[in-house]
């Protein structure tokens, strides 16, 4: 019976000595092998491995292999022209030196982020110290995140931390900053607006001064055309009106007097008192000379008047059925007589005390031609 509780004991010691000698590292994890509180071994691959039985004497801490990540959020940080910003940012970082991480931070992981929050706030701070209100909204954003790692990663490899990356998540602004900014970008605006609508008002102005230039040359030479043409013309009709006055200077008078009766004697209901023999009424008088019909001054003559003389058409000469007599063109035109008219038939009062003429004809009305 002793015996089997021996071996039992035994059997025992043997499983624990034999477990605690073992010891395993997964491919997430490093391990810091420590006898008596000194590091005597380093184990960065995965695998089985033993060390001395119990933990009295050797002990083995794992340390985390993977990239970790780091994240502080609602950070707020002044720029150098006084605003303030508010900040979501992260690291990430990796224990690439277990040795330094135990020996800085008692391999602690925890102690470990408080090192990085302090270092990652001071970065930060540092990078957007140093830059204007909208540096972090523009395109200069990728420079900030890489001068705010270059900054940390001194201070963190002396814990034994490699810090592979700084990331900037939100930059926003404090809300009566907020306010501020959407003023000056306002304004900002506006007088970009007004100097566009300005530099398009004086290309404006400039294309109309243009046109109008163009328009005021345009209607110049239209006009000085047009003059020269109404001169031309104006040339050519004085010209004509010369040929036709040489050619027959009597008749070009008496044309021009024909002018002055249409216009004198027309139906504008005016009266005029004239002397039969004056001026205006040369050319009522007799067209004979000495009683010699003078010849035309035109050369080759021109052909005479047809006979005004009145021819009559005896009835038996009607044709039948016609109750009124046929009158022709020549029967209805009255015959010229070479007396003057006189002042009763040009509408004109005879002078006071003046005695009809004897041998004038008193003009009788001829009654309207047949229809």
């Amino acid at each position: 019976m002793n015996r089997l509780i021996a071996l039992g004991i035994g059997a025992v010691v043997v499983l624990y000595m034999l477990f605690s000698s073992i010891y395993v590292v997964n491919a997430r994890q490093q391990a810091i092998v420590l006898r008596f509180g000194q590091i005597t071994a380093v184990r960065d691959a995965p695998g089985i491995y033993f060390k001395l039985p119990t933990t009295i004497v050797d002990t083995v801490q794992l340390i985390d292999n993977r990239l970790l990540r780091y994240d502080i959020a609602n950070m707020q940080l002044q720029v150098n022209d006084g605003a303030t910003y508010v900040v979501d940012a992260f690291l990430t970082y990796r224990i690439d030196n277990p040795v330094r991480f135990r020996e800085r931070v008692q391999g602690d992981l925890n102690i470990a982020e408080t090192r990085i929050a302090t270092r990652f706030d001071a970065a930060l701070r540092q990078v957007y110290g140093v830059r204007a209100f909208d540096a972090a909204l523009s395109a200069e954003r990728g420079s900030m995140m890489r001068e705010a790692r270059d900054l940390i990663r001194p201070g963190m490899d002396e814990l034994g931390i490699e810090v592979v990356d700084v990331r900037i998540l939100r930059t926003d602004l404090m809300p009566d900053v907020s306010k501020q900014t959407f003023e000056r970008m306002s304004a900002e605006r506006l007088a970009e607006a007004a100097a566009i609508r300005a530099g398009g008002q004086q290309a404006a102005q400039s294309l109309k001064a243009i046109a109008d230039r163009q328009a005021v040359e345009v209607v110049a030479g239209a006009s000085r055309d047009s003059e020269i043409l109404r001169g031309e013309g104006d040339a050519q009709r004085t010209s004509i009106y010369a040929q036709a006055y040489g050619a027959d200077p009597e008749f070009y008078q008496f044309y021009r007097s024909l002018q002055s009766y249409r216009t004198a004697l027309g139906n504008s209901g005016t009266s005029m008192v004239l002397s039969p023999d004056s001026e205006f009424f040369r050319y009522f008088g007799a067209d004979t000379l000495d009683g010699q019909t003078p010849a035309p001054a035109a050369p080759g003559g021109i052909a005479p008047l047809p006979s005004s003389e009145v021819t009559s058409v005896p009835v038996d000469e009607l044709p039948t059925g016609v109750g009124e007599p046929i009158v022709t063109l020549d029967q209805a035109t009255p015959a010229i007589t070479a007396e003057p008219p006189t002042p009763e038939i040009l509408g004109v009062e005879p002078p006071l005390g003046a005695e009809p003429d004897a041998g004038a004809e008193t003009p009788v009305e001829e009654p309207a031609a047949a229809q």
